[in-house]
């Protein structure tokens, strides 16, 4: 990452800040997250439809069951009355012909509900994909900045955790809420056609229950989000003292270290313990008001059959109705809530798609004629990382073809700064950059990059063969090839001592490997793809003096004909240097070879002789 820029802070709007888990646009994400569902109308049209016929079964089923209930108690009244027994009969329009009938409502909710929930899931999983391929594809367009100004958690967090949270609530919520309302809406309209006082005394105990979750999952939505910023920290410090443990050991600080996990866990604990009880005993609460108004319900049906005023059939219809009605009423607020964090987490998504881009290319980018010259000018060049707080006032130097340009200075002085430029990581703000002649503004990107092979301090592999990271730059190199690379850049010793040798494969940060092993590695990676230009910061930082030396007479025939910038801070390693470019709070200050800079008696001299007192 660049230089000088250890101090940039989170601008407004970036996903660095410390969101709420409530959308600040809710109809907006709303609508711009269904736009995405637009070749997926063919499910959504299916869903839509079982969403109304297992409705139609769900509310109906009760209903047509105060029939059956009635008809089969007046058939056992009819047969204790003639002293016959009961049968359950088709013929002549029998009572089984009832059953068979409740018996298909029933078979049909079932299966509308699980047609419905299938390709729900499907939808959901698909969306989910539809915007990680988004995110994915937007990520390798950000520039540096966005990286410079969110932390690596926050921005993975978008990718992992919002997505899946989107996807969860698509599957879940939205389709409980849907059916929720749908049945709410029609079996209150049937249970105010039964009787208007029982559904008054059933919405009176909703309402205390409505009042009770809303209290309670205040409460809860703010331990929630003070039980996810705990556990935030804890996990944290867990990461941060598991990379540095060896310092942590090698310092005595167990003990503390310890006792700062313990505090952090205890308060976690504490944290997790409010929230866990607040979750779990608002059911009990609801459920024991729902018990107290289906006992007064049935006390009230029960009088009223017994007055003549409702059929038992119809009281056990009643019944089955509250049921349906209260359940959904208390889950709206949660199913409600899940519902915001998605559009939430939809919507810090969609503002990180919405994030300012790279430049785009040209659209007839500039080409570099073949064979590449190599040929490097910086012409007045001026950047900043903020616009207002200028690194580069102006810095000009041409680095001559197959020429050693070696970049020194004091940590921090912009040396990769000036190499992320070069590369168009960054974009100047003033001046020209070319490449024999063409602007590198006028290039494509990907033109531009791949004219440079770079070595960087710090060592990039992935999960994979060795073989395949060595291959990273050239996908069609024959393992003759690598094989060659590795050779030459001392790797192939090593190589061949592990397990299954080039076909070993490395974990996601070749931890099976030493620092130097894996910046051999990666200098075998740039032997392989044998570029015009070459960068190497800090190529050798983390070899030994030997291996140091043999890799030095390798790269001084890799360098042949090339163009090569070197950053270094061992000034020993680029006395040969053609030109050497002192920096300074991002501007040269110096520049000539190490004789020429030597005899100036300036400040390359003085580091010089500083580093060989």
């Amino acid at each position: 990452m660049a230089e000088m820029n250890d101090n940039v802070g989170t601008d407004d709007g970036t996903v660095g800040e410390r969101e709420l888990d409530t959308p600040k646009n809710t109809l907006g994400t709303a609508k711009r997250l269904f736009s995405q569902l637009g070749d997926q109308h063919v499910r959504l049209g299916v869903v839509g439809t079982s969403i109304v016929l297992y409705t139609f079964f769900h509310i109906g089923a009760p209903m047509y069951s105060a029939v059956v209930v009635d008809a089969l108690w007046n058939a056992i009244k009819d047969c204790r009355e003639r002293h016959t027994a009961f049968t359950i009969g088709f013929a002549n329009g029998g009572i089984g012909w009832n059953l068979l009938v409740l018996a298909i409502m029933y078979a049909g909710e079932w299966g509308f509900y699980y047609l419905q929930s299938y390709l729900m899931a499907s939808v959901a999983e698909n969306l989910n994909l539809t915007l990680r391929k988004q995110v994915s594809a937007k990520l390798q367009r950000l520039p540096l900045r966005f990286f410079d100004r969110n932390k690596p958690g926050e921005v993975l967090s978008r990718v992992t955790n919002d997505l899946d949270r989107i996807s969860e609530v698509m599957q879940n919520g939205l389709l409980r809420l849907i059916t929720a309302i749908t049945t709410i809406i029609g079996s209150l309209i049937i249970m105010f056609y039964y009787s208007w006082l029982l559904t008054v005394v059933s919405l009176a105990f909703i309402a205390v229950n409505l009042l009770v979750t809303k209290l309670v999952a205040r409460r809860n939505l703010e331990v929630a989000s003070l039980r996810q910023e705990t556990v935030g920290e804890l996990t944290s410090l867990a990461e941060e003292y598991y990379k540095g443990r060896n310092i942590i050991k090698a310092y005595n600080h167990e003990t503390e270290s310890i006792a700062a996990m313990d505090d952090a866990a205890e308060h976690t604990r504490k944290v997790t313990q409010r929230a866990d009880f607040l979750t779990n005993c608002v059911n009990p609460l609801i459920r024991m008001i729902s018990r107290f108004s289906q006992m007064f319900v049935i006390l009230l049906a029960g009088w009223m059959v017994i007055s003549g005023r409702m059929t038992i059939g119809v009281a056990q219809a009643f019944y089955q109705y509250v049921n349906q009605v209260s359940e959904p009423i208390t889950e709206a607020s949660y199913m409600i809530n899940s519902l915001q964090s998605a559009l939430a987490s939809a919507e810090r998504t969609f503002a990180m798609l919405d994030e300012k881009e790279e430049r785009p290319d040209p659209a007839e980018p500039a080409q570099v004629m073949e064979p590449v010259r190599g040929r490097v000018t910086f012409d007045h060049v001026r950047f900043g990382y903020e616009p207002d707080r200028p690194l580069m006032r102006d810095v000009s130097f041409v680095a001559e073809p197959g020429r050693k340009i070696a970049i020194v200075g004091a940590t921090g002085a912009g040396k990769t700064t000036l190499i992320n430029l070069l590369m168009r990581f960054y974009e100047i703000d003033g001046g020209h950059i070319t490449l024999d002649g063409v602007p590198t503004a006028d290039m494509a990107r990907g033109d531009l990059r791949h004219e440079f092979g770079m070595v960087l301090q710090d060592t990039w592999l992935f999960g994979g063969t060795v073989a395949e990271n060595l291959a990273y730059g050239k996908a069609d190199a024959t393992r003759d090839e690598i094989v060659a690379a590795a050779k030459a850049a001392h790797a192939d010793f090593f190589i061949r001592t592990l397990p299954q040798g080039y076909d070993t494969v490395l974990d996601n940060e070749a931890g099976n490997l030493s620092v130097g092993q894996r910046q051999l590695l990666t200098i075998a990676r740039v032997f392989l793809v044998d570029p015009p230009i070459l960068i190497l910061d800090e190529a050798t930082s983390s070899v030994d003096t030997r291996t140091e030396a043999e890799i030095g007479k390798a790269m001084t025939k890799l360098m042949s004909g090339r163009t090569s910038f070197v950053i270094a801070h061992r000034l020993s390693t680029i006395r040969d240097a053609d030109l050497i470019l002192y920096m300074d709070h991002g501007d040269i200050i110096e520049q000539g070879d190490h004789g020429e800079l030597m005899r100036k008696g300036g400040a390359y001299a003085a580091l010089y002789n500083s580093q060989f007192a």
